[in-house]
């Protein structure tokens, strides 16, 4: 709860305190500089979730990387509370680190309280799940009121003490865990030992290499988000690429990555869409809407409309059976709402200009439909993933589901950029239109698709 505290928080108000005059306490950032910060902070949160959890099973176990990654995100807030751009960016980056060590490590901690036909499973992660939507509520109302309502800077130290007192707790509960969570997995052999030193030295050494690199030769922020661009979707490339040709001898496996693949695609495409809200909803809801509260409390909503819809949708399913649309449908309906969501909001924006605010009622209408595609799309393919990766592949196929999230967020802080660029009903109306029409074209694929999932001798239900 307290890390995503954090994350939404910070989310709620990079953006407007990076854009912020100075005069009023902000960094005075342009909008595309802005967006370029924020495209590398909200991708590299995800992205990091692949190395941190190899870090943590071969290297310092889940209890010491759920820890550090606690100590990290507590100090990176609390160097953003001093002003200056170097404890601006050291802050930032502690928490991009942090984030990376906690949130999947965290997850697979949950797991280990339970054996694995026990029947509290799902219930102690509808508790965790719970928890990250209480952090994700109560964030952006407490950490948005202190920075637009007191000092922009007040909100950081408030994620730092909250985390610290999670970190006390959960230091506390470490006799509820079971043993093997304070430990790394032991390498079977000696040769598998020094592999996993010679990896780590490796990352260590192209760490260093690309913060020299970016010191030294990149010459502005929005250059070094390009640059992260390129190395992004060149992984991405390696990996969908290692999937598809290599990444199994079998017909019936090759099917069901070809799938992985495919669902990538629109997954990255939603939440390049989904994940705006801490970039050009963001700004919208502060220069173009009447707000009777501070802008950033519009994120709330999203958790707000989550909660409660949440069991709806998990009745739904379980109401249709096996009359209930097919992952590869329920990633087309998730797309369509996000795109109808920008739809809606391209009218609201045609009444807005500098002289004129629009009602609240534009950007709430927007989170209620992207909260009904994020109900269609999130919970689906965490499930789809375990579904269609082979066991051995397991943990690797839900870290290419983080990773299509890690190249959406980094999509949709690049599209802020254009937030001044292009008239905002051409810049919703084009984001809303293109979702549709990829949505209505996947359409015609869902069949075969589903097909393909459900093909082969162990093939499972194709819903999720």
């Amino acid at each position: 709860m307290w890390e995503r505290f954090s994350y939404y928080g910070l989310r709620a108000i990079l953006v407007l305190y990076m854009t912020a005059d100075p005069a009023t306490g902000g960094l005075g950032f342009s909008i595309p500089k802005a967006s370029a910060i924020y495209s590398l902070y909200a991708s590299l949160n995800y992205l990091l979730a692949l190395p941190c959890g190899w870090l943590a099973d071969k290297f310092l176990g889940l209890r010491a990387a759920v820890i550090y990654g606690g100590i990290l995100i507590a100090i990176g807030n609390g160097l953003m509370y001093f002003p200056g751009l170097t404890t601006f960016y050291a802050g930032l980056a502690g928490i991009i680190l942090g984030t990376g060590l906690l949130k999947t490590n965290a997850s697979t901690m949950v797991g280990t309280l339970y054996g694995e036909k026990d029947p509290r499973r799902d219930s102690g992660f509808s508790i965790y799940y719970m928890g990250i939507n209480i952090g994700a509520l109560v964030s952006p109302l407490i950490v948005g009121y202190l920075a637009q309502r007191v000092n922009w800077r007040y909100g950081f130290p408030v994620a730092a003490a909250f985390m610290s007192i999670g970190l006390i707790q959960f230091y506390l509960g470490a006799k509820n865990f079971s043993e093997h969570v304070f430990k790394p997995i032991p390498p079977s052999n000696v040769l598998e030992q020094q592999q996993n030193s010679r990896y780590l030295k490796i990352g260590l050494a192209a760490i260093v290499a690309l913060i020299a690199a970016a010191f030294l030769f990149i010459p502005s922020v929005e250059i070094l988000a390009d640059s992260f661009g390129a190395i992004l979707l060149t992984i991405v490339v390696l990996v969908l690429g290692g999937l598809l040709l290599v990444g199994s001898p079998n017909a019936h496996e090759r099917r069901r990555l070809a799938v992985v693949c495919i669902l990538f695609f629109i997954s990255t495409l939603f939440w390049s869409s989904f994940e705006q809200a801490g970039s050009t909803l963001n700004l919208f809801a502060e220069n173009n809407t009447q707000n009777l509260f501070p802008s950033t409390w519009y994120q709330s909503f999203n958790s707000l409309f989550l909660i409660p819809l949440a069991p709806v949708f998990a009745a739904l399913w379980i109401r249709l059976g096996d009359k209930q649309p097919s992952v590869p449908a329920k990633f087309t309906i998730a797309l369509i709402f996000v795109g109808l969501g920008y739809v809606w909001l391209m009218f609201g924006a045609q009444s807005a200009s500098d002289s004129a605010r629009v009602s609240p009622i534009w950007l709430i209408g927007t989170y209620l439909l992207h909260t009904i595609g994020e109900l269609c799309l999130s919970p689906v393919g965490l499930s789809a993933m375990t579904k269609l990766a082979p066991a051995r592949m397991a943990g690797f196929i839900m870290g290419v589901f983080f990773l299509s999230i890690s190249s959406g967020n980094y999509i949709g802080g690049r599209l802020a950029g254009f937030y001044e660029k292009l008239p905002l009903p051409q810049l919703f109306g084009g984001i809303g239109a293109f979702c549709i029409v990829i949505a209505l074209i996947f359409a015609i694929f869902i069949k075969p698709v589903a097909k393909m999932m459900d093909s082969g001798p162990s093939s499972t239900a194709t819903s999720a």
